[in-house]
């Protein structure tokens, strides 16, 4: 690797689905900035990484798969999709490859590439989440990768053990700022009035998301809106399920508005009373913005038996589990279903004191997860830059 203007560093970064193309273009830029044009970038990404100069050669929306049915399903296409992704490895020659969450693909892609190059360094952006379920995957990921880049304090200890090289960088979504949001904005958009509550709806970046977890969020949204028409109902959509979301809200029977700018989506986060969030990132990302919420979530019935027997925590949001406790209600499998959603969101926003006291916990456990630590992006590149540097010699 040279950054001394010899030779670019070439990096390829490989994200499949929204939340690791958040994560990749936060460390292209943090690259950028520290390298100029010393640096240029390949791989594999959605919209935030083309930003920042990263030409995906197919929609990662395609790779965007979660539980045992979906995956069997969709198994031809992704591994047409990995294919492809090798190919571009082998044109481009990258200096080293960072592989960013989405362990099903990018450990196939990790040996894979490891074929085709046995000296190109690896990375992993992301551990498994070995501290949850299924421990083995910490010697599996070990024996793949060079160098894992960690956004949780409690992977440390099974990577170690695995004798796998870790850097705790933090969590991206932690190091979210919404300085520059302005709720008055986003109630002017909309047509709302101060005095109209607002209710955010959050159903997932993953088409099988959409599919099995919408249909209770509608029926919670339906039995809400009846109770309370002045109620202001906001759906912010990831662009890789946006044409779904948009199909489904249009068949809604009252008035729903689809936010799709992401501008207007932090404004959305400062001004929601209170989110129905899918599980996933979004939902630190709310309670960084003080917005407090009910968390729903399904999947395939036999991937929930199997990762339920398998599943240390009582809890699947991650704040709830750093708290030690539901701080934000959840409704999993069979219990999320609309009169149970509705109920647990109908409490909220008639209650300001009960929105206040979550607000102030989400806080609390935010901070027990690493709030107000460095920018991550930057610890990151950081990392990365210091595991590519060849050693200081010491002079005889």
């Amino acid at each position: 690797m040279t950054t001394n203007g010899e030779k670019p560093l070439k990096v390829m970064l490989v994200a499949a689905e929204a939340s690791g193309d958040a994560l990749g273009a936060g460390l292209a830029k943090a690259l950028r900035a520290r390298l100029g044009d010393a640096v240029t970038f390949v791989g594999i990404g959605g919209a935030k990484m083309a930003e920042q100069g990263v030409e995906s050669p197919f929609d990662i929306a395609q790779l965007s798969i979660l539980g045992i049915f979906e995956s069997l399903k969709a198994y031809p296409r992704a591994m047409a999709r990995l294919k492809d992704t090798v190919a571009l490895a082998a044109r481009e020659k990258p200096d080293v490859a960072v592989l960013i969450d989405s362990w099903g693909f990018n450990i196939r892609l990790a040996h894979a590439l490891r074929k085709l190059d046995p000296n190109l360094p690896l990375v992993k952006y992301v551990a498994p989440q070995v501290w949850a379920y299924r421990e083995g995957r910490a010697h599996t990921l070990a024996k793949a990768v060079d160098l894992l880049l960690s956004i949780q304090p409690m992977d440390r200890p099974y990577f170690d053990a695995a004798g796998l090289r870790s850097v705790f960088v933090g969590n991206s979504a932690l190091a979210k700022r919404f300085d520059h949001a302005d709720p008055a904005r986003l109630r002017a958009s909309i047509g709302a009035s101060a005095s109209e509550p607002i209710l955010l709806v959050l159903p997932g970046s993953r088409p099988s998301e959409i599919e099995r977890v919408m249909p209770a969020f509608e029926d919670a949204v339906r039995r809400l809106k009846a109770q309370r028409p002045t109620l202001q109902v906001v759906v912010p959509t990831a662009y890789t399920v946006a044409e779904a979301v948009k199909a489904r809200v249009a068949g809604w029977p009252f008035r729903a508005h689809l936010i799709e700018d992401e501008g207007l989506k932090d404004d959305a986060f400062l001004a929601g009373d209170v989110a129905l969030a899918c599980s996933g990132t979004v939902t630190t990302e709310l309670a960084l913005a003080g917005c407090p919420m009910v968390v729903g979530y399904k999947t395939g019935a036999i991937t929930y038996a199997i990762v339920k027997r398998l599943m240390k925590p009582r809890w699947v949001t991650l704040f709830n589990i750093a708290a030690g406790r539901a701080v934000a209600p959840e409704f999993i499998q069979q219990e999320c279903e609309g009169e149970r959603l509705a109920r647990e969101i109908a409490l909220r926003l008639d209650d300001p004191a009960l929105r206040e006291k979550q607000q102030a916990e989400q806080y609390l456990a935010l901070d027990k997860m690493g709030r107000g630590m460095p920018d991550p992006s930057e610890a990151a590149a950081e990392a990365l830059l210091s595991f590519l540097r060849p050693p200081t010699k010491v002079p005889a």
